[in-house]
């Protein structure tokens, strides 16, 4: 007489089922050589749309129509720890939005520029952030004569392909519904937006309070209309610690400090600017209560792996990994990608790779704090669960 168990365990996402016989009258157990496969698990989302700058995009700076950007990009050692080539990307290998496709069992998203002759490229979402990017309008830098601002993509333009690509599926976005957009599947991944406006506007005499109410006036204007178009599942990062990239410790003097070492202003800037959000963020889940919108909070998140970098395996805190001079190794004139530049051995000991963004090392470390860590709010697990519940 026997009776008999089913185990499942998952691998590759699939669950498997394997059957053990036990022989009442025996003490031993045996599984069965067979297994039964079981229907795959369903992901959770189908679709990724990514929106940001230089810390998100996968590409759209760098191609035929798109803006020069920060650096040499396109030449190596960028992509070298993870691609083993230079692949558009901002860091050595992959950045947060790589890995949050990885979670969820989707393909690295394309750039927006790069789908435009081949839809189906477009079949697990797009990226539509841009290097240098900025939330407020292009148009604002000009009129200041800010020649700092060389993109001139905004959150805006961004907002504009978003619709164009939209329509190239069928999708009429100035109608009622957009059933083509099939949002129920779909993650809105907002990277963080406004850094570069700060940065543009260093030494104009503009105050950042200006510029903090104007930056998070554009990025509300934006989140209000992917809401209004039927986004129900929507992640905000906040501005990172802009204070502790080689090219804002290289920039202010060296009385600005903060208990971390990095540039106060510039962190305090960010800090205020991020409270700000967040309060804006509370406002739209009020206004649309049918969506789920998690704050991501890059800064948080980035000051506790400065507070103990070793914990996270970096022995370099301040350093860019890629650049050349003393003391942070990075010069505004002779960057990452650049005849005079070079890369350090080993970039995962790193935090920063080229003095203005993060090393793939970095950006994995903060996306598991994303995904799994305290860094979003709500948790991250919650916004998965509320998809899992609706279906």
């Amino acid at each position: 007489m026997a009776s008999s168990s089913v185990t499942y365990f998952s691998w590759k996402n699939t669950l498997i089922a394997i059957t053990t016989i036990c022989i009442l009258s025996s003490s031993s157990c045996s599984a069965s050589p067979a297994t039964t496969k079981v229907n795959p698990r369903p992901r959770p989302f189908k679709k990724i749309y990514a929106f940001g700058d230089s810390f998100t995009d996968t590409g759209n700076t760098r191609s035929a129509t798109g803006p020069s950007g920060f650096g040499h990009v396109s030449n190596p050692p960028y992509g070298t720890t993870f691609f083993h080539r230079p692949t558009n990307r901002y860091s050595d290998g992959r950045l947060v939005i790589d890995f949050i496709a990885e979670s969820l069992s989707l393909p690295y998203l394309k750039p927006y520029r790069s789908i435009m002759s081949n839809a189906t490229d477009a079949a697990h979402g797009v990226n539509f952030a841009v290097a240098g990017s900025t939330a407020i309008e292009h148009q604002f830098f000009v009129k200041n004569n800010l020649s700092l601002a060389i993109t001139p993509q905004s959150i805006q333009t961004q907002l504009l392909w978003f619709d164009k690509f939209l329509e190239s599926q069928g999708c009429k976005v100035a109608g009622a519904a957009c059933k083509a957009a099939a949002f129920d599947d779909t993650l809105f991944w907002v990277g963080e937006i406004g850094v570069n406006d700060y940065a543009y506007t260093i030494g104009s005499g503009i105050p950042g309070d200006t510029i903090q109410q104007l930056g998070i006036s554009r990025v509300t204007s934006f989140l209000q209309a992917l809401l209004k178009k039927g986004a129900k599942y929507v992640v905000v990062q906040g501005l990172p610690l802009s204070g502790c990239l080689p090219l804002a410790m290289t920039l202010a003097p060296e009385d600005d400090r903060d208990g971390i070492g990095c540039v106060k202003s510039a962190n305090n800037q960010t800090y205020s600017h991020n409270l700000v959000l967040q309060a804006k963020l509370q406002q739209l889940r009020t206004q649309f209560p049918h969506a789920v919108i998690t704050y991501a909070d890059y800064w948080n998140a980035y000051f506790t792996v400065m507070k103990n970098p070793n914990q996270y395996g970096f022995k370099e805190s301040f350093k860019a990994c890629c650049g050349t001079g003393d003391p942070y190794n990075f010069e505004v004139f002779a960057v990452c990608g650049t005849p005079s530049a070079s890369a350090c051995p080993s970039p995962s000991q790193y935090i920063n790779w080229d003095g203005v963004h993060l090393t793939e090392a970095m950006y994995k470390v903060l996306t598991d704090m994303f995904l799994n860590g305290k860094a979003t709010h709500p948790p991250f697990s919650y916004l998965l669960d509320m998809k899992l519940r609706h279906g």
